[in-house]
């Protein structure tokens, strides 16, 4: 059998397993605050991210990216060794799936884009040299360890301090609440419609200037907010006032688990346009030296693989994402539809204010930040230590496992099969 078509069919498969691991990691971290409030249940969590997945990476997703992740390394490199690209991206998928795996394992949230970044640096050094490799972007990778988190936090913070000093401590939290749904509603959705425009449409290539942006956006903010009071108003009479009520909610936590759902779906919109890219995008790669003979500095991603991809996310949350969702949603502290509201919140607003000034962020990083502020704002006393550490310790650690283990299992590709 012909090896490129045995090399293509493997990798397809681990391709399908790294997005899976993105599900059970990077997304199981995001849905995390919402099942740990009970405001969605697990199989609720995972029918969202399963359809709101599919979407992002099918109308939002990366259809062309760069042949080597990120641009980590010069392709043009290994223009006349197209095997020893397929070789090198198949090794990168097998090290940043197996790194994956084993901190979901733990119950670890860690950046899978940082962990398929340090394979491709692995398989780079081996190939074309260090001397090869953009080492800046790599600095820039280590920043956002520091930025992601620390602006998540102050963020989400911020913003659950605002909640708790205007809603949640006044006589009629309830109340409150109502009176400020409109409010919370407008700016949720202006904030979701701009990230929306501003990163998905990046990838579709549809320009649109800002002012443009903002006339779009304002106004559908304001329909939603109008809609959304009604809804939310209603789902709080059916749930808390007059239906079941197992989670013992009070109206006004009954409020933000309706919003929260809202801030859930677009983060699982954007797992999909955003890190489903990093399953397929080595694949695609594969794929393109299968079909063509030959290194192309950019590729197109076909739309069945994104849209492979986009299930396999969802459906990588459902089979192993348990212990990560545990981790964020109950371990670092005690979340309420509240605090997991801010957190949601506070990292999507952060996720769009650092990407528009062009500051390194990992979406992983952000939202664990965003729980610590959270936290941080009831107290240190509320928040476990030692789980703070070993995630610490997992951020650190990807980049150098990644790259020592791409760069064994490609030395190993290399001696046995060219």
């Amino acid at each position: 059998m012909n090896i490129d078509i045995v090399v293509l069919s493997i990798a397809t498969l681990l391709g399908l397993y790294m997005a899976a691991n993105i599900g059970a990691n990077d997304l199981a971290n995001a849905m995390g605050t919402s099942v740990g409030s009970g405001a969605l249940t697990l199989k609720q969590a995972v029918l969202v991210s399963i359809i709101a997945n599919i979407l992002g990476a099918t109308l939002a997703g990366g259809h062309v990216t760069s042949t080597i992740s990120k641009g980590i390394i010069d392709p043009g490199l290994l223009v006349d060794e197209p095997n020893r690209l397929m070789l090198g991206m198949f090794a990168a998928l097998i090290a940043a799936s197996v790194w994956v795996h084993l901190a979901t394992y733990f119950g670890l949230p860690v950046s899978t884009t940082h962990a398929i970044v340090g394979a491709v640096v692995g398989f780079g050094i081996i190939s074309v040299g260090a001397g090869a490799v953009s080492w800046g972007k790599i600095i820039t990778i280590a920043m956002s360890w520091i930025i992601s988190p620390a602006a998540g936090a102050v963020v989400a913070g911020g913003i659950f301090y605002f909640a708790e000093k205007k809603i949640m401590s006044v006589r009629d939290p309830h109340a409150a609440a109502v009176h400020y749904t409109p409010v919370l509603i407008f700016v949720v959705v202006l904030v979701l419609i701009l990230s929306f425009i501003f990163k998905g449409l990046k990838n579709l290539h549809l320009e649109i200037g800002f002012f443009h942006t903002l006339l779009l956006a304002i106004p559908c903010a304001v329909l939603a907010s109008l809609v959304g009071r009604k809804w939310v108003r209603w789902q709080v009479h059916l749930k808390c006032e007059v239906g079941p009520n197992p989670q013992g909610y009070t109206p006004a936590d009954c409020v933000f688990a309706q919003i929260q759902v809202l801030t859930a779906c677009y983060v699982a919109f954007a797992h999909g346009a955003n890190d489903v890219a990093n399953a397929v995008g080595p694949l695609a790669a594969i794929f393109s030296v299968v079909k063509t003979k030959s290194v192309a500095l950019q590729v197109d991603v076909p739309f069945w693989m994104l849209f492979m991809g986009g299930i396999a996310v969802g459906g990588g949350l459902f089979a192993f994402g348990t212990r990560v969702m545990e981790t964020i949603g109950k371990n670092i502290t005690e979340i309420t539809p509240l605090r997991g509201f801010c957190a949601e919140f506070g990292a999507a607003t952060t996720i769009l204010i650092c990407s528009r000034l062009g500051l390194p962020v990992s979406t992983t990083h952000v939202l664990v930040g965003s729980v610590v502020g959270v936290g941080l704002m009831r107290g240190m006393g509320t928040l476990d230590l030692r789980i703070l550490k070993n995630i610490g310790l997992s951020w650190i650690v990807t980049l150098p496992f990644t790259i020592v283990l791409a760069m064994v299992l490609y030395k190993l590709l290399i001696l046995f099969l060219l």
